[in-house]
């Protein structure tokens, strides 16, 4: 689609980001992960969850609705007035088919979840890529978001099979609202944090530079918040299983916290080192500045699942009000980075992320320390090991690609170099990540 479209394109769809990302935040308010944590959840729980969640969708919705022509105007941009009308109809399909994967993570039953998830994908991806190739412009983004919404709905309803029954309960809401209330403000902080630099880029600059931007955004969450995302969702129950038995919980949230590192760092780490062959090879040399922010992106997005262990860690132990806490002091620092390095440029506010991002994990790990003992240094001795890899790789890795001529080569000889280095020097030092991931993918396959 990339191929197809322009920066602008991506641009325009972008600009809509940090407030359909905002909605769907207040549409969920907690309520998933306080229906994780609630190891007795009974079907009116669950009843309840659902019609909060589409009750709140279907207000918001509205709410955009009406909003469309001033956010239009604050960009200046009249064609966000459709497009965000049309897209944000994804709230209300959303909402529909939520509460069923949410069952299905507290089940920890990944396997369906990621059968699913992987259908939709192709089916919309080849959705999109029609109606690009068909002329449709910045409109094949909204569209094929749409139907990947019902699509992802009405999956959800036939594979997952949970059904709403017509019961509302004001105790599980007030029981819910007491624990997720102070998770949607940190979610919610979080999230508009996240999609501020969307915001002023669109502002700022322009809505080019913003598909730059967005490009390279997304190109670095494919395998840091996607990967974080699966092992959150079994990282959360996992931990509120064992929330009580301290001892256990440390052992436990260490191994989680060393395997994924082992595998995102090195993925992270890759994808800085051959950015710019890659984007070139893959949609085209209009996308070259894209290269140059996703390396600077990658080198602060590979902490992203060092940072979600960490709180919901908080999250299991019930300590919203931490949560809280810490998504406050972040937020005011980072709002205070990104004032700093608006003026200067998008390179720089990209490597502000870098800062924000490191003082992020410092505030992050001493709660943890607090409450598990396993504070800011021991997190970071245990990730030791798999820092030095990667730095091994990356060496190797650049040394090697200088010799090669073309960009196609360049990721060709590259990717599998890198490869074979971090998995023999993990061999060769005896991992003991190597050994768990190895152990993880022989149970898989059995």
């Amino acid at each position: 689609m990339a191929r197809l479209l322009t920066p602008a394109d991506y641009g325009l769809v972008g600009m809509l980001t940090v407030f359909l990302a905002v909605a769907n935040c207040l549409i969920d308010g907690g309520f998933g992960n306080a229906l994780v944590r609630k190891q007795d959840r009974s079907q009116l729980d669950c009843s309840t969850v659902f019609y909060f969640n589409l009750g709140m969708s279907i207000v918001l919705y509205i709410v955009l609705y009406v909003s469309a022509p001033y956010i239009a105007d604050f960009y200046d941009e009249p064609q966000l007035i459709a497009i965000a009308r049309v897209i944000g109809v994804t709230l209300i399909i959303n909402a529909f088919g939520a509460i069923q994967g949410v069952l299905k993570s507290a089940e920890l039953d990944f396997k369906i979840i990621a059968k699913v998830s992987i259908v939709n994908a192709v089916f919309t991806g080849c959705v999109g890529i029609y109606l690009a190739w068909q002329g449709y412009g910045v409109w094949s983004l909204v569209y094929s978001t749409l139907v990947g919404a019902f699509s992802s709905a009405i999956l959800s309803w036939i594979v997952f099979r949970w059904r709403p029954s017509f019961l509302f309960s004001l105790c599980s809401f007030k029981e819910f609202f007491g624990y997720g209330f102070k998770l949607a403000i940190s979610g919610l902080l979080d999230t508009m944090y996240k999609n501020i630099y969307q915001l002023v880029i669109g502002k700022v600059y322009s809505a080019t530079d913003l598909g730059y931007y967005t490009r390279a955004y997304n190109f670095s969450t494919f395998p840091s918040s996607n990967i974080t995302s699966v092992i959150s969702r079994v990282t959360f129950p996992l931990l509120c299983k064992i929330k009580n038995d301290d001892i256990r919980l440390e052992m436990v949230y260490r191994k989680i916290l060393r395997l994924s590192a082992y595998i995102v760092f090195p993925l992270m780490v890759g994808l800085a080192i051959v950015a710019h062959p890659m984007i070139v090879v893959l949609i085209g040399e209009q996308w070259s500045f894209s290269a140059t922010l996703l390396s600077i992106i990658c080198l602060y997005m590979m902490w992203y699942p060092v940072h979600a262990i960490n709180l919901s860690l908080l999250q299991a132990k019930g300590r919203s009000d931490l949560f809280l806490r810490l998504e406050i002091i972040k937020k005011i620092n980072s709002i205070i980075m990104l004032c700093v390095t608006v003026p200067i440029g998008i390179i720089a506010m990209c490597w502000g992320g870098i800062y924000t991002s490191i003082v992020a994990l410092i505030i992050n790990t001493y709660y943890t320390g607090k409450l598990i003992n396993v504070g800011f240094f021991k997190q970071i001795w245990d990730l030791t090991p798999t820092l030095v890899y990667c730095g091994i790789m990356a060496v190797v890795v650049l040394a090697v690609i200088s010799l090669v001529p073309t960009n196609a080569m360049k990721l060709l000889v590259g990717i599998p170099t890198g490869a074979l280095v971090y998995v023999g020097i993990s061999k060769v030092t005896k991992s003991p990540e190597l050994s768990e991931l190895m152990l993880l993918i022989k149970r898989r396959n059995g």
